[in-house]
């Protein structure tokens, strides 16, 4: 017998809760080495596109200590990182969920437009939707592809002698830098676009901790 699905299987909760630690650890270690050559041009010079050149972000903001440190910290649980979401993406494909999670263009462009617009009040009423409504769904496959894209150019960053093919597609080490950092930025609104969704529809919050109903 087949029992119905739980709106949030338990790998997804896994997964999802063992980010919080880790995206929290890989951004304060990565703001302590941005801290300590805050320069983004070639060979440490300035970058007139960074409007935020030589800044140093706070310490409360920070983890690692030093440079070496932090690049301990950082790329030891970056890994951490790349076996959560190895594991996520390998349940995902396996279990079949990919087609109600993942984003599909024809399915879903629509239902995006239309829930975007019911958010900005251009719409008077929400689209139809089952699990995730378009835009969800585009947001985190966004998101994934972000995390695939930001541990790409942080491989070309740990390796860029050896990796020099792929620091290349990235335009460089300073190129890969600046993706690298700008892939924070962006993982940074994500998440507060997720928290701010998230306290507008508090059952969704109740259903990744208990896993919700069974549809």
């Amino acid at each position: 017998m087949k029992f119905p699905r739980l709106e949030q299987p338990l790998a997804v909760r896994i997964t999802h809760w063992a980010n919080v630690p880790l995206l929290a650890i890989l951004a304060a270690s990565g703001l302590q080495i941005l801290a300590a050559f805050p320069e983004l041009g070639p060979k440490g010079a300035r970058a007139g596109w960074y409007p935020l050149q030589g800044w140093t972000p706070p310490a409360w903001m920070r983890t690692g200590g030093w440079l070496a440190g932090a690049r301990h910290v950082h790329f030891g649980f970056a890994w951490f990182f790349v076996a959560n979401a190895l594991v996520y993406l390998v349940w995902l494909v396996a279990s079949g969920e990919w087609r109600r999670r993942a984003f599909h263009p024809r399915r879903d462009g629509r239902n995006a437009i239309q829930t975007a617009a019911w958010y900005l009040r251009i719409r008077k009423s929400p689209p139809e939707q089952e699990l995730y409504n378009g835009l969800q769904r585009l947001a985190y496959t966004l998101a994934i592809v972000l995390g695939a894209l930001e541990v790409l150019s942080g491989l070309a960053l740990y390796k860029p002698v050896q990796l020099s093919v792929l620091a290349a597609l990235f335009g460089g080490y300073e190129g890969a830098r600046a993706f690298h950092l700008l892939g924070l930025a962006a993982l940074l609104a994500f998440t507060v676009g997720h928290v701010v969704l998230v306290l507008l529809h508090p059952r969704a919050l109740a259903s990744i901790i208990t896993g919700g109903r069974r549809a």
